[in-house]
């Protein structure tokens, strides 16, 4: 049996997978996908590619392919409206939901995209072909591993041709969802609820109900009604909806009769419906009781699982392929420590659990939890009761779209890999996003006076970003520690008069996934010493 060497093997090719072969390929690092389905999901998933997995996507340089992927014109709103029924009446609508607007904002590089989920599969697909040291096998699927001190042997079933082979890494990452055949092999438990609410997930074809139904233009209509209660949303050309309807305890099946009834009585009038696809899915609130082994790591949904309301799925596990990407090459390259990869599971599990909490909290009230006797009766006493129902959602709803502080905002804290100063984030909230410097943070964002976005005069590897003059012998003693570890260092200086305030000191570093590991008006220490803590010596 044939055996191939990679440096990292990757079971699955969803968003996880492929951005981690990205964030990989970007850095030279051999590695193979293996995904077991011939094609990219048809489902649509996550819809909501968040500001921060936008600014990854403009690191890689594909952001405007995402953009011109995407179903809607650059002008189409990004609002969600609540609604009796697409034909019936508005109760509230929340404006620039997920910062989608197309807007130049000082907090972030690129804003939020509404596009399904199976068209930015398509976009990181395309561009893994194009990175030399990737390779990906469709059609292959994880028949089992070993694992030894050296790295990993996997079986894998190549299904078309019918015959196995022998694959042999360094390191092996399950991207391979929520049934997670790694996770399983493993041993690896998921730990918290299961199952506790149930929904099926609806595509279907409408021929003209954009352009007929009375709303106004939006990404979601959330329907509030007896017959059926949901959430519903253009979501490709074509005249391509989703719709999510619940179906609790004693629902009993559902088919495609039954659907387009339901897509039916949630319009409110009487349309042309073809049901596309059918998808029952559960809700989960459940994370892994550990990430994985010495040389296996676990990724995206096989290692969390949580409710979709808020947009945080897809966006999570693409937050953990880069901050393992480039940890993983690290180590590949010799420059990162012995602990580096440890750091993966001490930063991203409380970032999980805190964004958990928060879809959990989003899924508490839902269309079925806002119906009210005399909703949709006409005249005043409608009216008045249509008003206090709109002022409940905007106040109970907040947080589920407009939720910048849960996208940006939380901190890697008490991360073994930061440097800490003793200050302390901004209090934090999961609306507001108030930037901070602060070790483990974000690095703020600013828009330079020549119109170019801070992030990109960021390098590959660490950077050092002088926020302003004073400090030039801590500046030489940071570069030379950073080459003698052979750590990969682009020092800045933007000469923005804005930056030290904003960062709150003359310099900081900042880490390849952005966040900042150190900032100091000046070196206090040995600057070697502080590489081998950024770096997990």
């Amino acid at each position: 049996m044939p055996i191939d060497t990679t440096e990292v093997l990757i079971v699955g090719a969803g968003p996880v997978g492929l951005s981690l072969a990205i964030e990989l390929g970007h850095r030279g690092i051999r590695a193979l996908i293996v995904e077991r389905h011939d094609r990219i999901g048809q489902q649509p998933r996550a819809k909501t590619t968040n500001v921060r997995s936008m600014e990854h996507m403009r690191r890689w340089g594909i952001a405007e392919a995402i953009r011109k992927a995407a179903p809607f014109p650059a002008d189409y709103p990004t609002d969600v409206i609540f609604a009796t029924r697409l034909f019936g009446y508005e109760l509230a609508r929340f404006e620039n939901a997920f910062n989608g607007r197309r807007e130049r904002n000082d907090l972030f590089s690129e804003p939020a995209q509404w596009i399904p989920q199976y068209k930015v599969e398509a976009v990181l697909r395309d561009h893994v072909l194009t990175l030399p040291t990737i390779t990906l096998c469709m059609s292959t699927e994880l028949a089992g591993f070993a694992e030894s001190e050296e790295g990993i042997l996997a079986t894998v079933n190549e299904l078309v041709a019918a015959r196995q082979r022998r694959i042999r890494a360094r390191y092996m990452v399950g991207a391979d969802g929520a049934r997670s055949f790694v996770r399983r092999t493993l041993g690896i438990e998921l730990q918290g609820r299961h199952s506790f609410a149930r929904n099926c997930g609806i595509v279907y074809r409408a021929p003209g109900l954009r352009h007929m139904h009375p709303q106004k233009p939006a990404i979601m209509y959330w329907l509030v009604n007896a017959e059926a209660p949901g959430l519903t949303g253009p979501m490709d050309k074509g005249d391509l909806w989703h719709f999510i309807l619940p179906t609790p305890e004693g629902f009993g099946a559902i088919d495609e009769a039954r659907a387009r009834r339901a897509v039916v009585d949630a319009a409110g009038h009487d349309l042309a419906v073809e049901i596309v696809t059918l998808d029952p899915w559960s809700a989960h609130s459940l994370i892994a009781e550990r990430y994985g082994t010495a040389r296996v790591l676990l990724a995206g949904d096989a290692c969390h699982l949580h409710p979709p309301f808020g947009g945080y799925g897809m966006n999570l596990g693409i937050g953990d392929a880069v901050d393992l990407g480039w940890k993983l090459a690290a180590v590949l390259r010799g420059w990162g420590g012995p602990q580096l990869l440890a750091s993966y599971a001490a930063e991203r599990r409380p970032v999980h659990a805190q964004v958990v909490e928060e879809a959990v909290a989003n899924s508490s009230l839902l269309s079925h939890d806002l119906i009210r006797p005399g909703l949709e009766a006409p005249g005043p006493e409608g009216e008045a009761l249509r008003r206090r129902l709109g002022a409940e959602i905007l106040s109970g709803k907040q947080r589920e779209f407009h939720n910048l502080g849960v996208v940006l905002g939380i901190p890697y804290a008490g991360s073994p890999i930061i440097a800490p100063d003793g200050t302390n984030p901004p209090e934090w909230h999961f609306s507001t996003y108030r930037p901070s410097a602060s070790p483990g943070c974000l690095a703020p964002h600013l828009w330079l006076e020549d119109g170019t976005s801070l992030y990109d005069l960021f390098g590959p590897g660490f950077t050092l970003l002088v926020a302003s003059s004073g400090a030039e012998d801590s500046v030489a003693a940071l570069e030379a520690a950073a080459a003698e570890c052979n750590v990969p260092l682009t020092t800045v200086a933007p000469g923005d008069d804005r930056l030290p305030d904003l960062y709150g000191a003359r310099l900081a570093l900042i880490r390849p996934d952005q966040h900042v590991a150190w900032r100091g008006d000046r070196l206090l220490g040995p600057a070697r010493s502080l590489f081998d803590r950024l770096r997990g010596a």
